[in-house]
């Protein structure tokens, strides 16, 4: 009864209809009413339980493939890892004498770190649709927009970003980033001007991984959103047989 509860609670939001289909959850819960007094429905609970966990993996699985792939970060404006605060005076005025270049590399070096970091995500993601509870799902039911997005991120988080930082730290140091901040300091403490403004400090590894999270869940966000509106983005026969009609 709790997996069939859940599986109600889950498929409920993650195909909610839009504006086109407004009787789509009407007719869902409907369909669902059966199995929550204990009696049949016109879909198995193997199913629907196998269509819950394909609709949850669904928007991740997709949101991590966009991320991890070659220029997933720096190719995306909307999540590309840009220099952070205490950096940008330094690159700006690095810029102005003749090291734009390097500015750029250690830009793009950060978001490579990201994207190597990134496929780590479907195992975590996973797991927390395997311990989903009935509370969670009423959550799910009675949340945003983002509902299920931020029940991933609340669940994955901290998980994510243990796991991500070794690979981030690894990775930027194979790549130069390491190696290239420091060469961006020395370079600024070098210039007359610079003794004005110290010397810049910055956990490297933090910073690029919690950045990495930020667009991972920017983008978990955008496929939720694209499931919730968009039939088309069901796009396999059980996905297809669970949110049909």
């Amino acid at each position: 009864m709790k997996r069939i509860l859940i599986s109600v609670f889950s498929l409920a939001l993650l195909v909610s209809a839009s504006p086109s289909q407004a009787g789509f959850l009407d007719d869902l819960t409907r369909q669902a009413a059966p199995l929550l007094q204990g009696g049949s429905s016109s879909l198995d609970d193997s199913t629907i339980i196998k269509g819950l966990k394909e609709a949850l993996a669904t928007g991740t699985e997709r949101a991590v493939n966009e991320v991890a792939k070659p220029d997933g970060y720096f190719g995306n404006q909307l999540i590309k890892i840009m220099l952070p605060d205490k950096l940008q005076k330094v690159a700006d005025l690095l810029g102005t004498v003749g090291y734009q270049k390097q500015v750029d590399e250690f830009v793009l070096s950060m978001n490579r770190a990201a994207e190597k970091a990134a496929p780590q995500a479907a195992r975590f993601f996973g797991d927390a649709i395997r311990e989903m509870t009935v509370e969670d799902a009423q959550g799910l039911l009675k949340g945003g927009d983002r509902a299920a997005t931020d029940f991933f991120e609340k669940k994955t988080r901290t998980k994510l970003y243990d796991a991500f930082k070794p690979t981030v730290g690894k990775t930027m140091g194979e790549v130069g980033t390491v190696k290239a901040f420091q060469n961006m300091v020395g370079k600024y403490q070098a210039l007359p001007l610079a003794a004005f403004g110290g010397k810049p400090s910055l956990d490297l590894d933090d910073y690029v991984t919690n950045k990495a999270l930020d667009g991972l869940f920017t983008m978990v966000a955008a496929e939720e959103k694209n499931i919730r509106t968009n039939p088309a983005a069901r796009t396999t026969d059980l996905l297809k047989t669970v949110f049909g009609r």
